[in-house]
């Protein structure tokens, strides 16, 4: 986005207003009238192009501000692909279903979110990716949820939670890289300083999962038709651990997202190949259609089929949209001329931490996207930061604390979408049980930690 020149001037009265209204229109479509993101999304393009074209801007300034902003998702583009078809890859090889069967034998109902949390949290903070994480054993715990009839938007809450928990802390994580080297902090600096904030929300978070889940084992009998029908799929076989290994073994060893990703798939394809678990065609198809489960169990056959490369249409398309009307209000010069008038009236540490969280939050609901949140608060405050003789380290830890877990709370951003596709779960439904997620920014405005140079 910050390619994208404003080709004009406004107040900042103006621009707040068209913000307000933009943000008046989506909220309208999605909580009252209830439709699909992408309605509201396109209505917001349309009434931005309108005011630019009376404000005289040139159709090809404001089109080039369109193909601009949405060309910055092309690459979470084809990682959602490959994520589509690393699920039908993974289901078709055995490697969810074995993890579903693992979980239901060891975990039962007793302390469930609590657990979903924390292994969440440890297995995002491997493999440095809260959409990896959530997609694979995120899917698997939701499938556990489902066949102990425990509450989805609570579980997937957990899982949301616990993935951008370690999406937030793992030296692995691109947020985490990216929030340090855009503020120029020493990584593993920035990790540590987060842990001010970090903790206290992991432990309040830990202990409200442990309140809401069941007190009691749930009944071995109740999920004895689930694993009944894992059993009758003929997927659940050791070697269904490979591509999950293999997975964790390339992210550890910092292998690029897109390889790690292309490699696990190939494995699990090929597995499911050479153990006969469908012919041929049948796992190529899956790559872009999904796996079909008939296993003729109705209940695990829902929870089974799932994946493919056109069960991410719908996340991408969306994804596309909101970046395009991010691009628009930094073409338009809506978001510039706010940021500039922000900037001169901020003196106190108190107020400096407000607007710095208002705007990382405010860039994940204009714009959807996680990264351009960190960026752009970033560049905007980090001269800030140096005037009133604060530590960047606040700066790059609150660009966390507000942006990275904020993006899967809104509906239309591109980690919400996301994950309300590969979890089954709207972002309104499980947004009240992101408990980490709604804590960490309420943290880091109360939570000064270090924040003189001299300490950092």
């Amino acid at each position: 986005m910050f390619q994208i020149e404003p080709k004009q001037s406004l107040s900042w009265q103006e621009a707040l207003f068209l913000l307000l209204t933009v943000i008046a229109l989506i909220s309208t479509f999605i909580i009252k009238l209830e439709t699909v993101p992408h309605l509201p999304l396109i209505l917001a393009i349309l009434y931005i192009m309108t005011y630019g074209l009376v404000k005289k801007l040139p159709f090809s300034q404001l089109e080039t501000g369109l193909i601009k902003g949405a060309t910055a998702g092309v690459g979470a583009v084809f990682l959602f692909l490959l994520i589509g078809i690393l699920i039908s890859s993974w289901m078709v090889s055995g490697t969810i279903p074995m993890l579903m069967d693992t979980g239901i034998r060891l975990i039962g109902g007793t302390w469930f979110y609590a657990i979903v949390f924390v292994v969440t949290a440890i297995i995002g903070t491997a493999l440095g990716s809260s959409l990896t994480t959530s997609a694979t054993i995120g899917v698997a715990f939701i499938g556990m949820a489902q066949a102990m009839d425990l509450s989805l938007a609570i579980s997937a809450g957990a899982i949301v939670s616990g993935a951008f928990f370690g999406d937030k802390m793992s030296p692995l994580s691109d947020t985490t890289n990216l929030a340090s080297t855009i503020v120029e902090v020493d990584l593993f600096s920035h990790i540590k300083n987060m842990a001010w904030t970090t903790l206290p929300a992991f432990l309040v978070t830990f202990v409200l999962f442990a309140a809401l889940s069941p007190s009691q084992q749930i009944d071995a009998g109740q999920l004895e038709n689930y694993q009944q029908g894992l059993q009758a799929s003929g997927l659940l076989h050791w070697s269904a651990w490979i591509p999950l290994l293999l997975l964790i073994g390339f992210t550890l060893f910092k292998i690029p997202a897109f390889v790690t990703l292309a490699a696990s798939s190939l494995t699990a394809a090929l597995i499911a190949g050479f153990k006969g678990n469908l012919s041929w065609i049948a796992i190529w198809n899956s790559w872009f259609a999904g796996y079909s489960s008939n296993t003729g169990v109705e209940s695990v056959d829902g929870l089974l089929t799932r994946g493919g490369m056109e069960s991410m249409l719908f996340t991408i398309s969306l994804v596309l949209l909101a970046l395009g009307l991010g691009g628009l209000l930094f073409v338009t010069g809506i978001i510039p001329s706010l940021l500039l008038t922000i900037e001169k009236k901020l003196i106190s540490l108190h107020s400096i931490t407000l607007t710095t969280v208002f705007t990382a939050i405010g860039a994940n609901i204009l714009i959807g996207e996680q990264y351009l949140s960190i960026l752009l608060t970033g560049e905007t405050y980090k001269k800030v930061y140096d005037r009133a003789g604060i530590s960047r380290k606040k700066l790059s830890r609150t660009l966390e604390d507000a942006g990275t877990v904020i993006n899967p709370l809104v509906p239309w951003s591109v980690c919400g979408v996301f994950l309300a596709d590969v979890l089954g779960v709207p972002v309104l439904t499980y947004l009240p049980f992101a408990f980490f997620c709604l804590l960490c920014p309420i943290m880091t405005i109360i939570i000064k930690g270090n924040t003189s140079k001299e300490k950092a």
